[in-house]
């Protein structure tokens, strides 16, 4: 079934159809004949087509580092949100957190149109990251990360980490910190230099070894706790750049017969719904994670109706929520 079928069926040009498909004026009568046959034949509109004839594909992609995250799936749900009343589908594009498979996704989208427009929630920004969305046709948003030039909406990853990280540091004498690779900025860098100025306030200088860095697993932050309580059996926090790795952290302090928060507390960021489940219930950040999904969905589609032409950056709120893995 094609236009040129509808057309007949409907006893129409096909120019006629063609209007009424694409919004344009048809009479009334007209239009509830056309709309009963396509009713009728269950005929949709050729997208390849209309991107022939339009330039334009009505997808968005959106490149994620990760799709069993609670907080890229907070993200995403934020995006759908804004754009499942917009004529837009959305193509999801899951890296694994492999780098090299985040610019192939900006390179393809890039050579073969295959969107009107991207979302990359970023992890690292290498020189090929940053040759590829140069390279870009279309419009592109950047989420939960910083990056000078580019519209972007970010957590505010250092005073957070700051405010939560104080309530385990103030009464703690060996602090210690499991988190994730520095190249991402954002959960890496700007969190642990968040935790080391904290300890830096209070006159504790935390030894290297006192200092892992972990994957954002459960199993990470369990292995990582026990290589610090072994080496430094004094620890009495355990400061975690995510809630998963602290949830690890948890685990083995529990197995171990190490009471929380007595005798080490725990802090961890997201506040994903396991963190009111666990026992002892977590002290974690708050991101507006849904909230900054929609922020850079609203961003995009201005940017792709041309509504919005000047780069924006949008640093998100947060909330610090106390429970009981500290004092």
């Amino acid at each position: 079934m094609d236009i040129n079928q509808i057309a007949q069926m409907a006893g129409v040009s096909r120019a006629t159809v063609s209007r009424y498909l694409n919004d344009g004026y048809v009479s009334q009568e007209k239009r509830a004949v056309i709309k009963r046959v396509i009713d009728q034949t269950g005929y949709v509109p050729s997208r390849q087509a209309k991107t022939l004839r339009t330039g334009k594909t009505d997808v968005v992609g959106i490149i994620i580092p990760k799709i069993n995250s609670a907080s890229v799936s907070r993200m995403v749900a934020g995006i759908t949100s804004v754009f499942n009343d917009t004529g837009f589908q959305i193509l999801l594009a899951n890296t694994d957190n492999d780098a090299e498979r985040e610019v192939g996704f900006l390179r393809l989208f890039t050579e073969r149109h295959q969107v009107d427009g991207v979302i990359l929630i970023g992890t690292v920004f290498t020189p090929e990251h940053l040759a590829a969305i140069k390279a870009l046709r279309v419009p592109i948003v950047i989420l939960d990360q910083s990056l000078p030039g580019y519209p972007c909406v970010h957590q505010d990853d250092y005073d957070a980490m700051r405010d939560v990280a104080e309530i385990a540091v103030a009464h703690a004498k060996a602090p210690g910190y499991i988190g994730v690779l520095e190249d991402d900025v954002a959960a890496g860098k700007m969190r642990h230099q968040a935790f080391l100025s904290i300890c830096a306030d209070h006159g504790i200088e935390v030894p290297g070894d006192a200092q892992a860095i972990a994957a954002f697993t459960v199993d990470a932050g369990y292995a990582c706790a026990e290589r610090i309580i072994e080496t430094h059996p004094e620890t009495d926090a355990l400061v975690c750049a995510s809630d998963s790795i602290a949830y690890g952290a948890l685990t083995y302090l529990r197995e171990h017969g190490r009471r929380v928060p007595d005798d080490v507390q725990v802090t961890g960021v997201g506040d994903a719904e396991f963190s009111q489940l666990v026992t002892p219930r977590l002290t974690t950040v708050h991101h507006h994670y849904k909230t900054s999904g929609a922020e850079a969905a609203k961003m995009l589609l201005g940017l792709m109706t041309g509504s919005d032409t000047v780069p924006r950056e949008i640093k998100m709120g947060y909330e610090i929520v106390e429970r009981d893995s500290t004092r």
